[in-house]
């Protein structure tokens, strides 16, 4: 197996807006505080009735038509999600079962806001095995379900959505007119010891974090990784066409980003309307890219993502 490629992405968000303003009679903050602090202009809420696979299934549906294909075409589906209520069936089943996928493996990821790169790397194992043919790779949550609305630090942060894209071999001959994988080898690891810095726990599940040293965990020493990540895709990151990170907040977009190099790059901002989403934040914000037409069929992307357990996970995508 030469390797795999996206060739569809695809995305959704809830109908609902919730901008500063609103927040500011819910909580004492206001839209100045907001911005200045994490760049955030508004952010989608799923109502009661729009559990996290259905925002899921919504986004997986506009890839597949993206590619062309038809749910019995995929024999893998992966999501990566942190807020599923249920344990069991998991949300890869129901989203399946939402979409009339007929047979396939069906696998839940919790790494938080890594999980779509690390979902998106299992999905690119799986094909270039063997194991799956066709793969759905999903990222979404609904954050606003463990949020706790009274606490100014966290609750601005927040939105819901889904982000989907379709995996499919890359060529499978081996010569020089051999078409190049699409999916670059993943660099992935956690810093265990740290993991509470980021966490949702309790009963009810309420997500907290220690913004500062997330702040100065992303900035300090995730950079020197993302160009590791670049490197082993055999590219510098002067040489992207786009930076899509784990849409944190503008505070840590921005300097992260400036300090990957890519100096070429246009860095995706979609936390500005979308807020914090956790594992859909990087394929929302890259679909959107793709549906604007603001990169190109074959253009080189660095998806990187980072947060939850204090785990990153990057690699290199071609633009379908």
């Amino acid at each position: 197996m030469h390797g795999s490629r996206i060739t569809a992405v695809g995305h959704y968000q809830p109908a609902g807006i919730l901008t500063n303003e609103e927040l500011a009679g819910m909580v004492d903050t206001s839209d100045e505080w907001i911005r200045s602090r994490v760049g955030i202009r508004t952010r989608r809420i799923a109502g009661p009735d729009e559990p996290v696979d259905e925002l899921a299934a919504h986004a997986a549906a506009k890839a597949l038509a993206g590619a062309g294909l038809v749910p019995a075409d995929v024999d893998y589906v992966l999501v990566a999600t942190s807020t599923a209520v249920d344990r069991s069936p998991n949300t890869a089943a129901r989203v399946a079962a939402r979409l009339g996928i007929p047979s396939p493996a069906a696998l839940d990821l919790n790494v938080v806001c890594a999980g779509f790169t690390h979902a998106l790397a299992t999905a690119d194992h799986a094909v270039r095995a063997g194991a799956a043919r066709r793969a759905l790779v999903i990222g979404a949550d609904k954050m606003s379900d463990v949020t706790d609305w009274t606490d100014r630090t966290t609750c601005v942060l927040v939105g819901d959505g889904a982000g989907a894209a379709v995996v499919e071999p890359a060529d499978r001959s081996a010569g020089p007119d051999a078409e190049p994988p699409g999916i670059g080898p993943v660099l992935w690891g956690s810093v265990p010891e740290m993991g509470r810095a980021v966490r949702i726990e309790g009963t009810p599940p309420r997500f907290a974090q220690e913004g500062q040293s997330v702040y100065r965990w992303a900035t300090t020493r995730l950079p020197a990784i993302a160009r590791q990540a670049c490197e082993q895709a055999g590219l510098h990151p002067r040489e992207l066409a786009a930076v899509v990170l784990h849409q944190a907040n503008l505070r840590i977009v921005e300097p992260l980003a400036r300090k990957i190099g890519a100096v070429n790059a246009l860095v995706a901002t979609d936390v500005t309307e979308s807020g914090n989403t956790s594992a859909a934040s990087i394929p929302l914000a890259f679909a959107k890219l793709v549906e604007r037409g603001e990169i190109a069929t074959g253009d080189p992307v660095l998806l990187f993502g980072f947060g939850g357990n204090l785990s990153y996970a990057g690699q290199v995508v071609r633009c379908p």
